[in-house]
């Protein structure tokens, strides 16, 4: 049994990466202000005797004595994030660096969940782990962006001079349930708006790509990647490669609903990338063969229902 801090645990992925360790015979350390995360997310986990709640900010220094530590704590939506920049870009460094510094002292070993933001609005497509990014360092999107690519080089540097034990993953678009309705961010948008009867709007021509990975594909990757070797340091796109446009995704959410909803089209917003897709070949390579694998209706299809139940019980 080993016992592993989960920041930002009580967020959408947090949730999930806590109820799987919880499920493999872990004892499981969850930290979080509740900044975007919800007690409603690990409710269902309170009451076990493998799991500790903690309300904590990482900006300041957090003690204990665990084995791993997965260092999710950051907004993660441009509505979230740009609420307030600089909280989040402290969140990036700042939580980083405290937490890396709890790592150095217990010889634990930490990933750090990073973000196919680094790559910006990417002048290769699809994106390898190689590639060094094209990010504007002062646009809206910025302190996130570049919180989380600052945060990588700490990690890098962390493991360089103190020889602390790393793993960094970049995370791709991912979608499930106990995503928050009001996050902006684009499944979550549509499948809300569709439920609801009102237009779904789409920012652009609709012709911009994302890549969908659910969270269960995540997850699995995380703890593949917190198990390999301590050579491999990564960074490892953690992503589905099926590519969709968001007019393709308006229409299948539209379609799976059930919905008279319209599309409508607005702005796109400062700095949203055109493309995004992950090259998941190193993934595979030394995560055991790694990849996603639920597809993009069967995911829609149990995140519609979560989301049907959560406006029922709402409204």
């Amino acid at each position: 049994m080993k016992r592993i801090l989960v920041t930002g645990g009580a967020g959408f992925i947090g949730s999930h990466l806590c109820e799987r360790l919880l499920k493999d015979g872990n004892d499981v350390i969850c930290l979080d202000n509740y900044f975007t995360g919800s007690k409603d997310n690990i409710r269902h986990l309170i009451g076990n005797d493998h799991f500790e709640l903690v309300r904590h900010d990482v900006t300041l220094p957090y003690t204990a004595e665990v084995d791993e530590i997965y260092n999710l704590a950051c907004p993660a939506s441009p509505v979230h994030y740009q609420h307030d920049p600089v909280k989040t870009i402290q969140t990036c460094v700042i939580g980083s660096m405290n937490m890396l510094g709890l790592a150095k002292r217990t010889g634990a070993k930490i990933l750090q969940a990073s973000t196919s933001e680094v790559y910006g609005d990417p002048n290769i497509h699809p994106q390898v782990e190689s590639y060094w990014g094209n990010v504007n360092p002062i646009g809206i999107r910025s302190c996130y962006d570049e919180g989380k690519r600052c945060a990588e080089t700490l990690f890098m540097d962390y493991h360089r001079q103190n020889a602390t034990r790393i793993k960094i993953i970049r995370i791709f678009n991912t979608y499930g349930p106990r995503m928050s309705m009001n996050d902006g961010r684009v499944v979550s948008n549509f499948i809300v708006q569709a439920l609801q009867g009102k237009d779904i709007t789409i920012y652009g021509d609709g012709k911009q790509t994302r890549s969908f990975q659910y969270v269960d594909d995540l997850v699995e990757g995380m703890v593949r990647m917190m198990e390999t070797d301590d050579s491999f340091t990564g960074p490892v796109n953690i992503g589905n490669p099926g590519e969709f446009t968001m007019l393709e995704l308006a229409e299948k959410v539209i379609e799976l609903t059930g919905s008279g909803s319209r599309i409508v089209f607005e702005p796109l917003p400062q700095d949203d990338p055109r493309q995004r897709k992950p090259d998941i070949t190193l993934a595979h390579e030394k995560l055991g063969g790694w990849r996603p694998e639920i597809k993009l209706n069967e995911g829609l299809g149990k995140t519609i229902e979560y989301f049907r139940r959560l406006i029922d019980r709402n409204y």
